[in-house]
């Protein structure tokens, strides 16, 4: 292709903007909306709200407000409070889904609050959206305890989203005709922006970058990995993640306000909050499960909402949360009560821990149900309510028959995460001993009669007595391995066996029982306790001091030889922390300088945690 038939980006940009008003955004030339223009829309280059836009929006979603209201509300959505970016990101994450929060005195001199809209939610052609191209900011930056200003920054991003006068959304556009102007480089762009025109993003919702072709969306704290593309149109998913599959799929105003409202989420870490973005994936996901559970919900309806089926690694975990969120806010449910089932403690533990780090979007704390009694106790409230537990807490105790219905409504929602066989125990068995055993899902239905079931797993089932789909029903929704790879969610997983070898006399070999894991599959710690001499005896064979010899060798050829072609990292799992440390000392014994952090080929740290009792050589390698 000759020089003159490339494209540039400014007819990347032009085009950018046609797709926008294919789906109603109205587009205005940036330099038309600066001061002293005839249409000026702003009285100085700092300022990154359209105040007459925003002004009118206010008046018209909130016809019953005073004036004198409005105009304060109008001054808290504009003044932000912190020095802080993500700080004032969050406020406004919730005055746009919660409403602006302004004090007043009634007609009868008492104290009231007002909710006054921002976005009309519910009516999309009530708000105004606006799509502005080379929209030019500036900004001063100051040195703490100095008045005058250390810098000043000028800056014009290629297309910026107004909704109601609102910077929502920043588009970088940059030319895939150019070799240095990449996607990662409309990245690197984007973080100069949020650096030098910060005030910009107190209103963002969203980012977005492309280079022409390829094109990814994150949030102000995304890092370079979480920009993910968009592949969905309406409800069909697209091969292609390219600008314009994201342009019509993301930002048709319908689908663009539902991920505001329900798809953003601010993750409180040890570190800070983390503002994430729900992906295409997770969005329709949701959407479709919500759906469904209100059709499972209804009199008469099996309970059965299905299955949403994605791969590990793919954010399963948000994707619960994004879809209590959603089903909270669903009028037809009336407030309901979500429970999240695991079977394992550690998962209990985990998933509560992400539920309860993203609080905001739930509208209420999640509470960690710790006991049989408490479970008992919190399903027994008579609406709301989100309840993390596991599910070997449906036991009935000594006096009872069987286990009591806790309550009679529709409108209590089981979330099962990566269940496994406890889920399927819905009738009574007979177990090994000859003892009559009811299945902890069944106690489970017992006390939830009409509850509706969502199944979130990446490892369906379809065996004789243990079927994913007959117990929660359809798959609504597939994220598959080779998805989550081209989307850059996940790496590529390739497997190469290797195998140990050894030699043991019969004497020497353990004597396991074939049913071990079926056995203890769904027992708490207090009922493992007594079948830990059974699951010694294969932690003996593992941790065999000639099979990890040889393993160790292995893993020391394997290693060096990957590095002579690639650099790396790499983790190995073992069985228990005693193996974990005898297999230390064993690439230590064979390389010794691997203990040094200033080895050439790195160095390398065992992680787990300790107690008290441990012997010595456990504790150099004890974390929390």
């Amino acid at each position: 292709m000759s020089q003159s038939h490339k494209i540039t980006e400014q007819q990347i940009e032009d085009l950018s903007l046609q797709w926008l008003g294919s789906l109603g955004w109205k587009h205005v030339y940036g330099p038309a909306t600066e001061p002293e223009k005839p249409d000026a829309e702003r009285a100085e280059f700092s300022t990154v709200y359209l105040e007459k836009r925003l002004r009118q929006a206010l008046r018209l979603l909130n016809p019953t407000l005073a004036p004198d209201t409005l105009d304060e509300a109008f001054r808290i959505v504009t003044r932000p409070e912190s020095p802080d970016l993500l700080t004032n990101n969050r406020a406004f994450q919730r005055m746009l889904t919660d409403g602006v929060k302004v004090p007043y005195r009634t007609v009868h001199g008492e104290d009231a609050t007002a909710d006054v809209r921002v976005i009309d939610w519910d009516n999309t052609s009530a708000n105004d959206l606006l799509a502005v191209n080379q929209f030019t900011v500036t900004e001063q930056k100051f040195q703490p305890g100095s008045a005058a200003p250390a810098s000043q920054h000028n800056r014009r991003p290629d297309i910026v989203l107004f909704v109601n006068g609102l910077p929502l959304v920043v588009i970088e556009l940059k030319n895939a005709a150019d070799a240095k102007a990449t996607v990662e480089a409309a990245f690197n762009q984007m973080q100069t922006y949020k650096a030098q025109i910060t005030n910009l993003f107190t209103y963002n919702a969203v980012c977005v970058i492309s280079d022409g072709l390829d094109a990814r969306m994150g949030t102000i704290s995304s890092d370079w990995e979480r920009f993910m593309p968009w592949r969905a149109l309406d409800h069909v998913i697209e091969e292609k993640g390219d600008l314009k599959t994201m342009l019509l799929g993301a930002f048709q105003p319908r689908r663009f306000l539902d991920p505001v409202r329900h798809f953003l989420v601010f993750e409180d870490t040890r570190t800070g909050p983390i503002k994430k973005v729900g992906g295409y994936h997770q969005f329709h996901a949701v959407n479709t499960a919500l759906r469904a559970t209100i059709e499972a919900s209804r009199q008469g309806a099996n309970g059965r909402a299905g299955v949403v089926w994605h791969t590990q690694g793919s954010g399963k975990s948000l994707t619960m949360v994004f879809f209590a969120g959603r089903v909270i806010l669903a009028p037809e449910m009336e407030n309901p009560t979500i429970v999240v089932v695991t079977d394992r403690n550690d998962l209990d533990e985990q998933l509560f821990g992400t539920f309860a780090a993203c609080r905001d979007l739930l509208r209420q704390t999640p509470v960690r149900a710790e006991s049989r009694s408490q479970i008992r106790e919190l399903l027994r409230v008579q609406s709301g309510g989100v309840i993390s537990t596991t599910i070997q807490k449906f036991f009935p105790d000594e006096t009872e028959a069987a286990y009591p219905a806790l309550t009679g409504r529709r409108n209590v929602v089981v979330l099962a995460d990566e269940a496994h066989r406890s889920q399927y125990g819905l009738d009574a068995r007979i177990n090994t001993k000859g003892e009559i055993r009811e299945g902890y899902a069944l106690h489970m239905r017992r006390a939830l009669p009409n509850a509706s079931f969502l199944a979130f797993t990446g490892t369906p089932i379809a065996l004789r007595d243990a079927n994913t789909t007959q117990v929660f029903g359809d798959v609504i929704s597939v994220y598959d391995v080779q998805r989550a790879v081209e989307d850059k969610a996940t790496v590529p997983i390739y497997y190469e066996g290797r195998f140990a070898r050894l030699s043991l006399d019969d004497s020497q070999k353990p004597h396991i029982d074939p049913e071990f894991e079926t056995i203890t599959e769904g027992e708490e710690e207090f009922a493992r306790e007594k079948l830990k001499r059974e699951w010694a005896a294969t932690e003996a064979l593992v941790g065999d001091p000639k099979r990890l010899r040889q393993v160790a060798e292995d893993l020391v050829t394997h290693w060096e030889n990957r590095l002579s072609a690639m650099d790396g990292k790499a983790m190995i799992v073992c069985m228990s922390r005693r193996i974990a440390v005898a297999m230390y000392n064993e690439l230590i014994r064979l390389r010794p300088q691997w203990g040094s952090s200033h080895d050439a080929q790195g160095s390398f740290k065992v992680v787990m945690t300790g107690a008290a009792s441990d012997p010595e050589e456990y504790r150099q390698h004890i974390r929390s």
